[in-house]
């Protein structure tokens, strides 16, 4: 699956109102769909690197010997979900969601989100 197919994939789950594919070592954004006036995908993703570097100092720092799955951002009437491409090894992408609340399952769009990674080619 492409970087379009897979954006458009991730907008087609209930509640999606913007996704982006995100490098984090560079903080920039390789493809984005929706968003809008209030929700700027460029400075999400930017953001939102720092959020997945945080993580990844924390887990080195603890000395686990782990990988996210995910990281969710719960907000009161927003979902943001952050999901690293695992299963691409040693992969500075992820996928970054954001969901309303009021028209999301969560448990679906989480699972939507690994069917998206594991099919996804860059």
């Amino acid at each position: 699956m492409t970087i379009d197919l897979a954006l458009k994939e991730a907008m087609s789950i209930p509640g999606a109102v913007g996704a982006t594919l995100v490098d984090y070592d560079s903080g920039m954004s390789l493809g984005s769909l929706g968003g809008g006036d209030w929700l700027d995908l460029d400075i999400a993703a930017a953001g939102n690197t720092e959020v997945v570097r945080a993580k990844l100092r924390v887990m080195s720092s603890l000395g686990l010997d782990d990988s996210i799955e995910d990281i969710l951002i719960t907000l009161r009437r927003q979902y943001h979900v952050i999901r690293p491409l695992s299963a691409r090894g040693n992969s500075t992408l992820f996928l970054y969601l954001v969901l309303d609340r009021e028209r999301a399952n969560l448990a679906l769009a989480r699972h939507s989100l690994k069917r998206i990674e594991t099919s996804l080619s860059v």
